[in-house]
């Protein structure tokens, strides 16, 4: 049993109208929302308004939601309600990229066991909303908006080594030479400080391995194939995707990234220049500027900076951007408040069974994992950051509203660094806060790769997913009046760790990229 509740589509005569392509998937379903969009065009004072546009939210106790932004045009004012019915099941765009996600998501579902899985898809700059789940390491996109911001304001150098904001931070060593730490170098993990494996020895072996499976991804020795199985970036980012002959192996060495004491700390600290403690002494793992190493610890650093640079408690500052973002329902993942419609989290025990996750406090890493969100809060932001790309690179912005960030910013943060690497999808590399895939077509009729971004995340009890799809069509309307944003932006939060959801997002944004073409 459910009961559907929907805004604005009742009469006397007839029952709620079924959305179309629905998704609920599991008896517990307590009900179905739907709420009224507006869409705002460029200009101070001029905007449209998408009549009839609307969200669907689709709400799972136990099992899965998909929130899809859609566009509704109804029919004319004297149909029946009989006939709307009909136009809506046979002609609705995105039955068909619904029913496709549907599928996805189920299988996701499935393979991984978890509780519960939250997905949200914008179109065009539709979103929807839910409830607040740890956001994981999407808090460094949220982190690197904020360090934008304050560049952009004169109040941070990128470039300037981070004791000029941090003396606490003491100045490091790499081969007996004194090195430079940049906050530039933080943001797109060439900073050589340590994620969580202390061992520099670990470190640099496993990456050998990823190096030689890398050149020979199709032959090797059993041993080879054995080292395949244990990939840092499998093991090391539990929001990577896996393929189906190695995934049973692969969930299991990412389980194995939870078993780093780090995780699991209980003791609250107090500021963030407390937090450098954990790793401020530590001997470097690889030369600053040299060689991309994934670190939550160095985003915690750049937390410090921006701190200092902005005269501001880190957390001050994160909060006065979701305020002027309209995110509010993203807040630090603190334990003390009460944050309501905060889900719980699990994991799997030794004996393969779902339990509750242990009790953590995150105030250690708030810039690199330690926020809480939601879906709708996530495509806001996400759809923000893709009206600043858009806007950036139109000639004539006449009548547009500035975007979030200005031009330079956000072409910054979606463009992809030397040296670095795609840990969730190889195709990419890390851009500043964010992977980076490019557009790219090798020979005719062959594989074309759309550009896209995305950041994955993995914490106790948690992963998640946020992608952005540039429409490619943006060139082909110079000149025009457009719509912006103009793309796709797919979300997913689970409160299962060690889940794989890059792919399954991107599968579902190319869906809904078709659907919205046709």
């Amino acid at each position: 049993m459910f009961r559907m509740i929907l805004h604005g589509r009742f009469c006397a005569k007839c029952s709620p109208l079924p959305a179309p392509g629905s998704l609920l998937l599991t008896p517990q379903a307590k009900g179905v929302f739907i709420r009224t969009q507006s869409r705002f065009v460029g200009g101070n004072v001029n905007f449209k308004r998408r009549l009839k546009s609307r969200t669907w939210l689709y709400g799972a106790g136990v099992g899965i939601v998909l929130a899809v932004g859609l566009k509704y045009r109804s029919d004319s004012a004297n149909s029946s309600c009989d006939d709307k019915v009909e136009i809506a099941q046979k002609t609705h765009p995105y039955a068909n990229a619904i029913e496709v996600s549907r599928d996805l998501l189920e299988r996701i579902k499935t393979e991984v066991g978890a509780p519960g899985l939250i997905v949200g898809v914008a179109v065009d700059g539709v979103q929807v909303w839910s409830e607040v789940m740890r956001i994981a390491s999407i808090s460094k996109s949220l982190t690197t908006a904020a360090a934008a911001r304050l560049c952009e304001e004169g109040k941070l150098d990128l470039d300037a080594p981070v004791q000029k904001y941090v003396p606490e931070f003491p100045q490091k060593q790499f081969d007996g030479k004194d090195v430079t730490i940049t906050s530039r170098m933080i943001l797109s993990h060439l900073s050589g400080i340590r994620h969580y494996e202390k061992d520099a020895k670990k470190v640099k072996e496993d990456k050998e391995k990823a190096k030689r499976l890398l050149r020979r991804p199709d032959s090797g020795t059993s041993k080879q194939r054995d080292d395949e199985k244990s990939l840092p970036e499998n093991r090391g980012k539990p929001g990577g995707d896996q393929t189906s002959k190695s995934k049973e192996s692969t969930q299991a060495q990412q389980k194995k990234e939870f078993e780093h004491e780090e995780y699991y700390i209980k003791g609250n600290y107090e500021s963030v220049i407390k937090s450098l403690d954990l790793f401020k002494n530590d001997p470097l793992i690889f030369k600053p500027g040299t060689t991309y190493l994934y670190s939550t610890h160095a985003f915690t650093l750049l937390s410090a900076v921006l701190e200092r640079a902005a005269n501001q408690r880190f957390l001050d500052i994160m909060k006065n951007m979701f305020r002027e973002l309209g995110m509010h329902s993203t807040v630090p993942d603190e334990n003390d408040p009460i944050i309501y419609h905060r889900s719980r989290f699990y994991h799997f025990n030794k004996r393969g069974r779902v339990v509750n996750c242990p009790y953590v406090d995150v105030s250690y890493k708030w810039a690199g994992g330690g926020f809480l969100s939601t879906v709708g809060d996530l495509l806001l932001f996400g759809n923000a950051l893709l009206y600043s790309y858009q806007v950036a690179h139109l000639k004539d912005t006449e009548g547009l509203l500035p975007g979030f960030l200005k031009p330079k910013s956000a072409i910054e943060l979606w463009t992809p660094v030397d040296k670095t690497e795609g840990t969730w999808d190889n195709d990419g590399l890390y851009g500043q806060g964010w992977l980076v895939v490019e557009k790219l077509q090798k020979y005719g009729q062959c594989r074309k790769r759309r550009h896209y971004v995305s950041h994955t995340g993995g914490a106790v009890g948690a992963s998640s997913v946020l992608l952005v799809l540039p429409s490619d069509e943006m060139e082909q309307h110079q000149g025009q009046t457009l719509y912006l944003p103009q793309g796709v932006v797919v979300t997913i939060i689970t409160n299962m760790q060690s889940v794989g959801l890059n792919s399954t997002a991107l599968n579902i944004a190319h869906q809904f990229d078709k659907a919205r073409n046709v």
